[in-house]
């Protein structure tokens, strides 16, 4: 027979594993307009970013519409889970593999309960691993994202994707062996 304390225990690690519960009143007024007033252009989000990476001697980025939609599934993904985590719409190793990116030069950074794009940004470079993304030497694309529940724990939910050009991959013929550098078989 199992220990009460465990089966407790267990209950609760799995309560946790999926999320916040979500709220049951209404945001007052003002939060609400607070919130209905939180946008995302990208266009700003690349001029915040290059500005940013231009003072750190690092070249620009471009907005990407795979990562833009990369980063938009997973944003829905967290705020629909009211969880921050890259594991929302599937591991961000899947994630990458998936739209064929090269997973070396590739990274995400997920931010919730920002207002604007620059306090996501401020956020970002305040700490070192989301940082370290942003300063990505390999990186020359970005797609970011918002998505906004009043009914979660963070209300505003921030993903964003940055990743440098996909690798040319070389296709090697299936020709039998020994038939190289011309277009018949060998005789």
């Amino acid at each position: 027979m199992r220990h009460p304390l465990a089966a407790l225990a267990l209950a609760l690690l799995a309560a946790g594993c999926a999320g916040e519960p979500r709220r049951a009143t209404p945001l007052d007024p003002r939060a609400s307009e607070r919130l209905a007033a939180v946008s995302l252009d990208p266009a700003e989000a690349g001029r915040i970013f290059n500005a940013y990476r231009a003072s750190q001697g690092l070249g620009p980025v471009r907005l990407d519409p795979i990562l833009n939609a990369m980063a938009q599934r997973q944003a829905d993904a967290m705020a629909k889970a009211n969880a921050l985590s890259h594991d929302a719409a599937g591991s961000f190793a899947s994630r990458v593999h998936a739209a064929g990116l090269d997973a070396a030069r590739a990274a995400e950074n997920l931010g919730a309960g920002y207002y604007s794009t620059q306090e996501a940004f401020t956020g970002w470079r305040a700490s070192s691993g989301h940082d370290a993304n942003l300063r990505m030497k390999e990186a020359t694309r970005f797609g970011i994202a918002l998505a906004k529940d009043p009914q979660t724990q963070y209300r505003a939910w921030w993903a964003l994707v940055v990743a440098g050009e996909p690798e040319r991959r070389v296709e090697m013929s299936a020709a039998p062996v020994g038939w190289f550098g011309s277009n018949r078989p060998p005789r």
